[in-house]
């Protein structure tokens, strides 16, 4: 059954599954060391500065703001190199590929946002984080997907990997739009003078990646210096990474991608959540759950994701504009409906730009997110096992 895939989806596929797996240890790591008698080390650590530079000319940032504004970049460079080879010769190069989880990912952000803004309406400090819901962690949803082997259909792993794919673009889209600080002209002016030198280099046919790098430490200072959020500039730099559609072997895309798929899977991200998972869990209550922030964000990752997944898709479906996943029923499709809510490591990035001058909402942020991963991992794998037991019967 797998014949029909492209070979880089199938390596995809079983990097993130695999990650995925790290990043919930990171997770659990990170929660039980915040509630531990190495807490105040741990958050301290996160809030020390580091100095990265040669004399006087560098930069000092905390290391939470090293891994979020530094190696997070790298991840987004390596997510836009992800979207760039699937759109041009991957599992969403064709329309008739495409069209359902472009769909389901349109409604799968769609109604999670729209929750948080009506539990959060009036309230001019929480309603910035409407977006926290809106995000699927792929690493995370196909790690817990890949539990299941191979009593889960494979269009069904196509179909949640596609949509979660087109979720990171949303995301990219909302960062780059609504999470931006206060923009400075002229650091904007030498950000675009860069890109240009960029898109230069693509057009002259250079393969080499060493002068893309360069340019690309050059735009990310820049971008930092901005206002616009310097993860930005690993979305912008992956846009001229040149690829061969007819002869991948030589693409220096691919080259990239599998050059730096393990440090991004199996370093990065699990170091960013080392360092965004922690929250102190004394004094967490009932109340603490019902409070608008993480209230919102429960329920627009739990009931929001696959209602608007679930809802997108069956009226495309009955449309007849995009199709039904092969050797899926409903039921089947419901769960890795649910398996969408799981947010996790996009989720909490937004969250921290959302609250950046409102930090006091962080740590309901962090419940939130973690809570309604959680729930959706949890409900979604046991739908997704009765499934597939029910079928098995028949």
């Amino acid at each position: 059954m797998l014949n029909y895939l492209s070979t880089p989806f199938k390596w995809f596929f079983k990097l993130e599954a695999a990650s995925g797996l790290v990043l919930l240890i990171s997770a659990v790591i990170a929660l039980i060391i915040s509630n531990s008698n190495f807490s105040s080390l741990y958050f301290e650590t996160l809030q020390s500065y580091l100095f990265i530079g040669i004399n006087n000319i560098g930069l000092k940032m905390s290391l939470h703001h090293w891994i979020n504004d530094a190696l997070m970049a790298v991840f987004f460079f390596f997510v836009t190199l992800e979207i760039k080879r699937e759109f041009i010769q991957g599992e969403l190069s064709s329309s008739k590929q495409a069209l359902l989880p472009i769909i389901a990912a349109i409604g799968g952000m769609l109604v999670p946002a729209l929750i948080y803004i009506y539990i959060n309406f009036g309230n001019g400090d929480t309603i910035n984080g409407w977006a926290i819901p809106s995000a699927t962690d792929i690493a995370f949803s196909l790690g817990v997907l890949s539990l299941l082997g191979s009593r889960v259909p494979i269009s069904l792993k196509v179909f949640l990997t596609a949509l979660a794919i087109i979720d990171d673009l949303g995301a990219i889209i909302i960062i780059a739009f609504f999470y931006t600080g206060d923009l400075s002209i002229q650091y904007l002016s030498l950000l675009l003078l860069t890109f240009i030198a960029l898109l230069i280099l693509n057009k002259s046919g250079i393969k080499k990646f060493l002068p893309y790098l360069i340019l690309g430490l050059i735009l990310w200072f820049f971008t930092y210096q901005s206002g616009v959020h310097a993860t930005i500039s690993g979305v912008l730099l992956a846009t001229v990474i040149p690829h061969r559609k007819k002869n991948e072997e030589y693409s220096l895309l691919t080259k990239i991608e599998h050059n730096i798929s393990s440090y991004v899977a199996f370093g990065i991200m699990p170091l960013f959540a080392l360092a965004n998972a922690g929250v102190s869990l004394d004094g967490i209550n009932l109340e603490s759950f019902l409070s608008p922030v993480p209230l919102g964000i429960v329920l627009g990752l739990f009931a929001g994701k696959q209602i608007g997944v679930f809802l997108f898709s069956i009226i495309s479906i009955k449309l007849k504009i995009a199709q039904m996943p092969n050797n899926a029923n409903w039921m089947s499709f419901y769960g890795v409906g649910i398996l969408a809510g799981i947010g996790f490591t996009m989720s909490l990035f937004i969250g921290n730009l959302a609250f950046v001058k409102n930090i006091e909402y962080i740590d309901g942020v962090k419940i939130g997110v973690l809570t309604g991963s959680l729930l959706s991992a949890l409900i979604g794998y046991s739908l997704l096992l009765l499934t597939a037991k029910n079928r098995k019967k028949i």
